[in-house]
């Protein structure tokens, strides 16, 4: 037992790895606060504080991250509401550029940096090369696009 209160913000640091790990696994950003108040506990241990100190740092630090740092936090990394989210589905409702002519069977756009097969929604007026389009959904590797962009049409 000697060791651990010799080596006590290594036993910090060791919790702080811990649950820096469950972080990882759950994204909720819960754990990573409490993996901050285990890192500042470390560090007063390192200063030689005694352990109520170390373990009211600890739970000081976790509960003003959790306050303060997790809404922030959440919101910068949340998706908005309305959004696609991630993967293909987040190009639905943006604008690509026709790069060969787009039918109802066949086209190819860019979109979002890359070039993808593209199709007009059934009964649509074919979209010529450099016109922009709107994407309306996407069927596995297909775009599907309409040739109304940002609420316009275009010619």
């Amino acid at each position: 037992m000697s060791w651990f209160s010799d080596n006590s913000w290594l036993s910090w640091l060791g919790l702080a790895l811990v649950l820096a790990a469950v972080e990882a696994a759950s994204v909720d950003f819960v754990f990573s606060m409490l993996a901050g108040g285990a890192l500042a506990a470390a560090i007063a241990a390192a200063f030689g504080a005694p352990f109520t100190v170390q373990v009211i740092t600890a739970v000081v630090v976790a509960a003003a991250m959790l306050a303060l740092v997790r809404p922030m936090a959440k919101r910068y990394f949340a998706v908005p509401e309305g959004v696609g989210g991630i993967g293909a589905v987040a190009h639905v409702g943006r604008t690509a550029m026709v790069l060969q002519t787009v039918t109802e069977h066949d086209g190819r756009v860019k979109l979002g940096g890359e070039i993808w097969s593209a199709r007009t929604a059934p009964d649509s007026a074919a979209c010529l090369p450099g016109q922009e389009v709107q994407v309306v959904s996407i069927e596995g590797a297909t775009a599907i696009v309409s040739s109304v962009a940002d609420g316009r049409k275009t010619e």
